[in-house]
């Protein structure tokens, strides 16, 4: 009996250490666990690592479509989360449309994490049919919200939102609706835009650059519309080459848009005054450079329909831009009255509000601090670009003729220096500043 109650006290013994040993040793959990922990009923995925990044993976949410009504439904919304270290700052990639997976010069100059998350209902993230009533920033804004709100359990450093363009003004618009969620915003080269059609945009490529390459470039527009014929003969020729149809914008009118949308996209794009073709150019040399600057194949079916969420939603709450008819108005004979609602879903609920963007632009003059803005000077969307206020902590960096193109690389290495010197105010020193190689 004795030696039976030894053998038992002993078992108990060995039994209690291991038990103790299994507490005391942490299991680690690797980052796709922590994720599927985080969101349950997403689907997960490994991607090749590129850059800086330790690992990478495409993360398919099952994003309601209505935040403030679950029973309406979901669609899949595509976000990458690119990995370097638990301790690292974080990036928000707003993308303004479709999200191609790449490595933002942000992401590089922080050495940190990057989380890129595709704009809903566009690319990848588009559910058929679009049910526009959801197409809303809004809603985009709390897909931010609540993406970020679950990823800072696991990863607790600093947040610094980015985007461009459109998505730009989505880190603009989400910094105005939920102002505390990232530590600092970077939206390069977005425009805040005053009504469906703002006229800022034909008042800045109608007195920037010189006189000169201004008139060049009406008599570009003009000589294309006077050879219609032999330039419709050259998006046919096209057309047949890269199988795209002209069903939704036919080519004639397609021919008319490109070439009202020239000056603007001249001017966005960074265009050289000396490339425009001169007086003796073939129908086929001023088709090629107007196909580079515009692109012709912007008008096609496939295109069309590609941006369908985007005209929604400048006609909507954005705003967009109009047309200067007055150089070509004598030579226009398909778009008597053009607008880009021409490009907008049919059949949809198209009102317009414009307190949602004054709104968004009131709050960034005058209480958006810890916002470093990113402009050209030539792009015809820094015509729309919101000037803070004195009192605001912001820095708004403009390049002198720079273009959409412009990015913080563009910018000299003393106006680099003053870039980063201000990221490293707002994050606090314990955040490294990499400077990008020039």
């Amino acid at each position: 009996m004795k030696f039976n109650r030894i053998l038992t006290l002993l078992f108990f013994f060995v039994l209690s250490n291991l038990i103790s040993a299994q507490v005391e040793t942490p299991v680690k959990v690797s980052l796709e666990q922590k994720l599927q922990n985080l969101f349950p009923d997403a689907e997960i995925s490994k991607m090749t690592p590129k850059d800086h990044f330790k690992e990478v993976f495409q993360i398919i949410l099952q994003e309601p479509l209505d935040h403030n009504n679950p029973e309406a439904g979901t669609f899949q919304h595509y976000v990458y989360l690119s990995h370097l270290g638990y301790d690292q700052p974080n990036t928000l990639v707003t993308e303004g449309y479709n999200a191609r997976p790449r490595t933002y010069e942000l992401s590089k100059i922080l050495n940190g994490n990057q989380i890129q998350v595709e704009y809903r209902f566009y690319g990848k993230s588009r559910p058929n049919p679009i049910p526009w009533k959801y197409l809303k920033n809004d809603q985009a804004v709390e897909d931010y919200h609540q993406l970020l709100t679950k990823l800072k359990t696991i990863y607790k450093n600093k947040w610094i939102s980015t985007g461009i363009s459109k998505g730009g003004e989505t880190v603009l618009i989400y910094r105005s609706k939920y102002p505390n969620d990232v530590d600092v915003a970077v939206p390069y080269v977005a425009p805040l835009i005053n009504g469906q059609e703002d006229k800022r945009t034909e008042d800045h490529y109608n007195t920037i650059g010189s006189a000169s390459c201004r008139s060049k470039i009406i008599h570009f527009q003009r000589k294309i519309l006077q050879n219609r014929t032999a330039f419709i003969n050259e998006i046919n020729t096209y057309a047949n080459k890269k199988n795209m149809k002209f069903t939704e914008i036919p080519m004639e009118e397609a021919m008319e848009y490109a070439v009202m949308e020239f000056p603007f996209s001249f001017w966005q794009w960074g265009g050289k005054c000396d490339e425009i073709p001169e007086e003796n150019a073939s129908s086929k040399e001023m088709f090629d450079y107007i196909n580079k600057i515009v692109g012709i194949g912007f008008y096609n079916d496939k295109t069309y329909v590609d941006l369908l969420p985007s005209y929604y939603q400048h006609m909507t709450e954005l705003g967009y831009y109009g047309f200067d008819t007055v150089p070509v108005k004598d030579l226009l004979k398909v778009v008597k009255k053009p607008t880009n609602l021409r490009f907008a879903p049919k059949d949809v609920d198209l009102t317009y509000n414009p307190a949602y963007i004054i709104k968004v632009r009131d709050y960034v003059e005058n209480h958006g601090d810890k916002i470093l803005y990113i402009y050209g000077g030539y792009d015809t969307w820094g015509a729309c670009a919101p000037n803070p206020k004195p009192n605001v902590d912001a820095l708004k960096m403009v390049l002198k003729k720079g273009s959409h193109k412009t990015r913080i690389k563009d910018f000299s290495k003393e106006d680099q220096q003053k870039i980063y010197d201000q990221l490293q105010k707002w994050l606090g020193n314990d955040i490294k500043i990499i400077p990008l190689k020039i």
